[in-house]
């Protein structure tokens, strides 16, 4: 038997998954909007950053736990949304929630998952560390209202309401491999073959610069959406609300006036809008707007143990890990999602500690410094 690759950091997950995965879910996974100048913000911007530690403050004993929407965690590291998770591994979204509830972590579960809610639901019996549903709004409302009704008798405790996506971001590899969803695999929580499958349908239907995903989201997810829908879906969740893809001020602003539970700061992983910010560059105006009447989170670039002390410290309550699961579960499943999570929280506890802070409560915007910020 070959002996299992010895990890030391998150990027050799990456580069492992790289070898590993086929071409279409490995394009899928990694690519960004146009020419990825976002997706390669989004890590660089947190290098612009510096921790001031401080010294001699008895640090024998860390405790990383949070709260997130009133739910104990055992640390602010989360799992994010990603879509199609059985590409990466046979147990696809079952082995990643396992992964979080082993970590005692928030994990958001994509609407478009390989996976239905429920079988999700069912792979962690028994088990307190919260679940929540991502969702688009879909021009079938009552497609919509069904899958949060289903989350909410599930046991999902939150909702995670993606609001960048009218249309879908232009993806140069997506758009040359002609993306499709496996013939084996299915968007499972939908029946509607219509929005089950992204496949040869939806690309024979799409303009000749299309991939099959971009002429599913056309055909599917509602562009006339605004606030408004936001209050709707706030009418039928009996559980919070929250709304990932802020990145301006303005917007925070009109997410708590529209009533939201929180606010996921995150440009979608850098696959709609190139050239839009860094999502920690971005983090502390949202935090400002908001000052402290929601809870505000993180996505995008975090791959260190300081990315995530340095977001704790700009006004996040918790952050979540997009790619780094998945590369993570087209590794050894259920068990590389857990790896590498105890990787990256062993990496935020040595920073906690070399910074001086000994609970989560005690990083604070004195312990960074922020660098000239330089034109994309």
């Amino acid at each position: 038997m070959a002996a299992q690759p010895s990890f030391v950091s998150l990027d050799d997950f990456e580069k492992h998954a790289y070898a590993r995965l086929d071409r279409n879910a490995l394009d899928y996974y990694r690519s960004g909007a146009q020419d990825m100048i976002t997706v390669r913000e989004n890590q660089r911007a947190f290098d612009r950053i510096v921790v001031r530690p401080r010294v001699l403050r008895d640090v024998s004993t860390i405790d990383m736990q949070v709260t997130v929407q009133g739910q104990p965690i055992s640390s602010p590291i989360c799992i994010a949304p990603t879509a199609m998770q059985r590409m990466a591994h046979p147990e696809g979204e079952c082995a990643t929630a396992r992964a979080s509830v082993r970590k005692d972590t928030c994990m958001i579960l994509s609407s478009w998952s390989t996976t239905s809610i429920e079988d999700v639901a069912a792979s962690t019996p028994n088990s307190h560390a919260p679940k929540w549903l991502q969702l688009y709004i879909y021009k079938d409302r009552e497609a919509t209202k069904r899958l949060i009704e289903r989350a909410q008798d599930s046991g999902y405790t939150a909702i995670a309401l993606t609001v960048d996506t009218p249309f879908l971001g232009r993806r140069l590899a997506d758009i040359r491999n002609r993306f499709q969803l496996p013939p084996h695999l299915t968007m499972a929580n939908f029946s509607d073959q219509g929005k089950a499958q992204v496949g040869k349908a939806d690309a024979a239907s799409a303009a000749d610069n299309a991939s099959g995903l971009a002429a599913y989201v056309a055909s599917q997810i509602d562009p006339t959406l605004s606030w408004k829908h936001v209050q709707w879906v706030k009418s039928v969740a009996r559980i919070p609300v929250l709304v990932k893809g802020i990145l301006t001020a303005e917007d925070a602003r009109l997410a708590v006036d529209a009533g939201v539970d929180g606010i996921i700061v995150s440009n979608h992983g850098g696959r709609q809008i190139d050239t839009a910010p860094a999502t920690i560059d971005v983090l502390e105006e949202v935090c400002r707007a908001v000052a402290s009447r929601v809870e505000v989170y993180l996505d995008g670039g975090v791959r260190r143990g300081t990315d995530v002390f340095k977001a704790l410290a700009l006004g996040a309550t918790a952050v979540f890990l997009g790619r780094p699961v998945l590369w993570a579960l087209s590794y050894n499943g259920e068990d590389g999602v857990v790896e590498m999570l105890d990787m990256i929280n062993e990496e935020l506890r040595l920073t906690m500690a070399l910074a001086g802070c000994v609970n989560i409560s005690d990083i604070s915007r004195d312990h960074v410094r922020m660098l000239a910020q330089p034109r994309l």
